[in-house]
Parts: structure tokens; sequence; C-alpha cells
């Protein structure tokens, strides 16, 4: 066995690898023998800088997610209003407790998926309960630049509150510019369906009027304008294809360039919004139950809608908006759609199954009997990540404003 080294005071030297440059200051061998014990609290200056750098990071990374907006405080609110139980296992009716009242909304519409419906049941509605109303007479740019992005939140956070404001427009992001993050509602429906309704609006318009689509797409020419709609799709013309087909996503994605690209990145990127920033984004399939979960998250804004919904003079009213001439393609260009649309649909059933959680949590049972089977994407296809179009739909707001009149 080994023996201790003994120093000249007797008993076992406390420095058994040697003293430390310097030597030991006296009356501290009881101390130095303590933390000897305790290698683990010796720290070098690269274990210090290492550590300090790290809480630099994770600090900067707060202020950035903060920064970057993070959920409004009305959907942290919200959140807390629903309770901890999940929504599979409370089916049970909504609590009586009032949800706190946001001054601010916006409802950036996609285009097609019953917009025009609910901008008309908004108009009543503002007069009926006294909020702001605000529109855009821009209906037809999605995309902005940095400086209209700065110039469109300047205007619309200086609106009276309370507010609720609508355009056509992929989402912003206010606290990116030093604004309040206004809480985001919006409405999308079955991509396919969506795609097929624009199609044909923008050749033959709606029920409104004869020459309701000659006024809209003035330049497309007779044979465009009577394209069949299977060529178009198995043809592969541009109106048919992607990045053209890439667009529900982008209204939930943003203003990022990116966003504009058909992939992963957007995909995801959307549903982190959906979660963070929306309120409530309903499938158009499911319009009642849309309408009566944004009249209890939304009283101020939405109390009564449904009655005004089911009025028979506004259903008749509603039912000028549905495009003519519609026809459906067959059933192989319905499948290179869905291939071609394939993250569109997963962003699509990703809503829908938030919905109705969302439903089930506030005791609300589905009208739809039997859910709709997945497309299959079978056949995997490259996507092009070119800039889209902009499409060239417009929302006739005169012809709102003429039938609010009346």
């Amino acid at each position: 066995m080994k023996k201790q080294q003994q120093h000249p005071g007797g008993g076992a030297d406390p420095w058994p690898h040697g003293a430390p440059v310097g030597g030991a200051p006296a009356g501290l061998g009881g101390w130095k023998r303590r933390v000897s014990l305790l290698p683990f609290l010796r720290f070098s200056l690269r274990d210090y800088g290492f550590c300090m750098a790290t809480l630099l990071v994770f600090c900067l990374g707060s202020l950035f997610y903060q920064l970057s907006g993070g959920p409004p405080r009305f959907l942290l609110d919200l959140r807390q209003y629903l309770g901890n139980s999940t929504y599979l296992d409370d089916h049970g009716p909504p609590p009586s407790k009032v949800l706190p009242f946001p001054s601010q909304v916006v409802y950036n519409r996609v285009g097609k998926c019953g917009s025009r419906t609910v901008v008309l049941l908004l108009r009543i509605l503002s007069e009926k309960h006294g909020f702001n109303l605000v529109t855009s007479d821009i209906h037809n740019k999605t995309r902005l630049t940095k400086n209209e992005q700065m110039e469109l939140i300047k205007n619309i956070s200086t609106a009276e509150q309370p507010y609720l404001f609508t355009r056509h427009v992929h989402f912003l992001n206010f606290s990116r510019f030093g604004g309040d993050q206004p809480v985001y509602i919006n409405i999308i429906r079955d991509p396919v369906s969506r795609f097929l309704s624009n199609y044909f609006f923008r050749r033959f318009g709606d029920w409104r009027g004869e020459q309701n689509h000659m006024i809209r797409t003035p330049s497309m020419r007779q044979e465009e304008r009577y394209l069949d709609i299977n060529e178009c799709i198995l043809e592969n013309y541009p109106e048919c294809s992607n990045p053209r087909l890439f667009y529900i996503i982008p209204y939930f994605c943003g203003q990022h360039p990116r966003c504009r690209e058909p992939g992963e990145w957007a995909l995801e990127r959307a549903k982190l919004n959906v979660n963070e920033n929306f309120l409530l984004v309903g499938i158009l399939e499911e319009l009642e139950d849309v309408l009566l979960l944004l009249e209890r998250f939304l009283p101020h804004y939405f109390k009564g809608v449904l009655s005004i919904y089911k009025d028979p003079e506004h259903r008749k009213l509603g039912n000028m908006t549905v495009t003519v001439k519609k026809t459906v393609p067959s059933p192989e260009a319905v499948q290179i759609l869905y291939q071609r649309m394939r993250y569109e649909y997963q962003f699509y059933h990703y809503v829908k199954e938030q919905f109705h959680l969302l439903k089930r949590k506030f005791g609300l049972k589905s009208h739809v009997s039997r859910p709709a089977l997945r497309p299959q994407f079978f056949i995997p296809t490259p996507l092009e990540t070119e800039e889209p179009m902009d499409d060239e739909e417009q929302d006739d707001e005169k012809w709102l404003e003429d039938i609010y009149k009346r």
C-alpha cells in the first residue's frame, strides 16, 4: 500500500498532488480538504465562459420569441379558460366564465372560402354591436414588401378600437414592426373544392349577373375561358399546376419568401402560426359550427350571427354568390390534383382535426356523418418553387354595400 505523503507539520498532506501555485495560505487547510472532496465544483475559465454563453443564447432566444410575437395575450387567456383537461376527455358544456374581450381582430380571409358570406354578416353585425369593421379597397395583393407591411400594420393599428380588419392578405406579424399582435380568425375549405370554385368563377362568375365574369377577367381569351378542366389538369397548364395550386398555406405561413414555396418549411410554419396567433381556423364545410364557436369566443363581434345567417332573406342573398357552370373533373384528373396539392391537404387535415377537437371541447357534434378519406399520394411529383402568380379574383365590395343598403 502506498504511504501517504507527510508535510512538515505532521499528518497527511492536504495537497497530495502538490501545492497550488503560490503556496497554500495559512489557516485554510480544512477548507481545502473540503474542496478536494468536491472536484465537480472546480470550474475552468472555459467552462465558465461556456455556461455564460449558453445563458446568453437562452435569453436572446426568449427575447427574440417575444419580439417575434408569441401568442397574443387573449389566446393565452383562452387556453387558461379552456382548462387543463384534454379535448378528448371533456365533452361537457362550456364553462360559464366570461372570456376576455379582444379589441383587435384580423380576418385575413382566404379566397373562395366563403369570405363574401362572412363579410356580409360582419357588415350587419358591426351596425348591431357597434364595433369598427375595417375593410380594404385592395383585393388582389396578398404579398407585401417590407415597407408595405409596415404601412398596412400602422394603418390597422391606428384604427378606432374595437375593430375587426378584413382583407385577402397573407399573415402579418405585427410584433415584428413594434405593434400589438391582434387575434386572427380564418376559414378554409377542401383544397380541390376551393380550386374548382375559383377556376370556374374566374370564367363564368356567379348568379349575381351574366356579365359578372367579363368584368373580372376581361383580357381572358375565349379559348382560355372555355378550356376544359380535364385538359387543363392533364396537360399541366400553368393555372392547374404548381405553384398556382399552393394557395391556402401562404395565408397562414406569412410574408417570408419561402412561404410561397410548396414544401415542409412553409407547411410547418403555417401550423405554428395557427397554434400561436389564430383564435379559430374553421372549415367551410361546417360553417354553422364555425359561426357558433365565433359567437362563443367573440360575442362582442358575433353575438346573434347564426340567427342572421339562417334568416331566409340572407340565405337567398348568399345563394347568389354560388359559382355557376361548375363541372366535376375526371377521377384521374382529381387524383393528379391531390398529388400536386399534397401539402395543402396535409394542412387542411391538420386544421380540420384541430377544429373538431375544439368542437368536442364545447360539446358540438360534427354535422358530417362520415369523414372524407384522405387522398393517397402514391405518385410523388417534383414541386416547382417559383413565385406563384397573383390570383385575379377580387371581392365585389360594391355589391356587398348595395345589398346592405336594401
